[in-house]
């Protein structure tokens, strides 16, 4: 890796917010009841349904 190409990567990283992933969701997330239909217990239901 050339010198210029390691400077410009550093820099590109250090730049901006960090991470270079963003995951948002399709549903709505208000509240700990919604956290449960969207995750552990509430996807058992779906999962039932397809197996």
């Amino acid at each position: 890796m050339s010198q210029t190409f390691h400077d410009k990567a550093l820099a590109y990283h250090q730049e901006g917010r960090p991470g270079k992933i963003n995951v948002t969701s399709h549903k709505k997330l208000d509240n700990d009841q919604d956290l449960s239909l969207a995750y552990s217990p509430g996807v058992a239901a779906p999962v039932r349904e397809i197996v």
